[in-house]
């Protein structure tokens, strides 16, 4: 009867360790920074700002199934022709991924961690902008599903255009 168990237990314990696992091991802001300027005559401007918004992704592997993913979100704010604020939050998260096809990997890190990341970031740009002495900027929700099919499209353009 024990050996039964050993075994089952044995069988079990591979099952498990092939099977697919994600974990969310630390999220972080990597990096952050708020420039103004041209303060404190900007705080005298009565002109709504025209803010543009960048989004820029990055990942690296740390070992064998850990990943690095970061969003660098820059948001800029411009009175005419003067920077009111410039903006950039680097949100990042330590990722384990493990026992998934390679062809499935490359849109976990793409679109997966983007979504769990973006709130963070989304909350760090809007309390700068606050503490900047701004009004909030509130980003909306990206779909990091469409971006990714919309990069995957775009290499495959450029790579029939080679």
């Amino acid at each position: 009867m024990a050996e039964i168990d050993e075994v089952t237990a044995t069988e079990q314990a591979n099952g498990q360790a092939a099977a697919p696992a994600f974990s969310i091991e630390k999220l972080y802001v990597k990096d952050a920074s708020v420039e103004i300027p041209n303060a404190p005559q900007i705080f005298t401007e009565r002109e709504t700002p025209q803010i543009s918004i960048e989004l820029a992704n990055a990942a690296q592997t740390l070992g064998e199934g850990i990943h690095e993913v970061a969003i660098k979100v820059t948001v800029t704010a411009k009175i005419g022709d003067k920077t009111a604020f410039l903006i950039e939050v680097s949100q990042a998260g330590i990722f384990a991924v493990r026992n998934v096809p390679e062809e499935n990997l490359e849109m976990i890190i793409a679109i997966t961690c983007p979504n769990i990341l973006f709130p963070y970031a989304r909350e760090a740009v809007s309390d700068l902008t606050v503490r900047a002495g701004f009004a909030p900027v509130l980003l909306n929700p990206i779909n990091f599903e469409a971006l990714y099919m919309q990069q995957k499209e775009q290499s495959a353009s450029n790579s029939k255009l080679n």
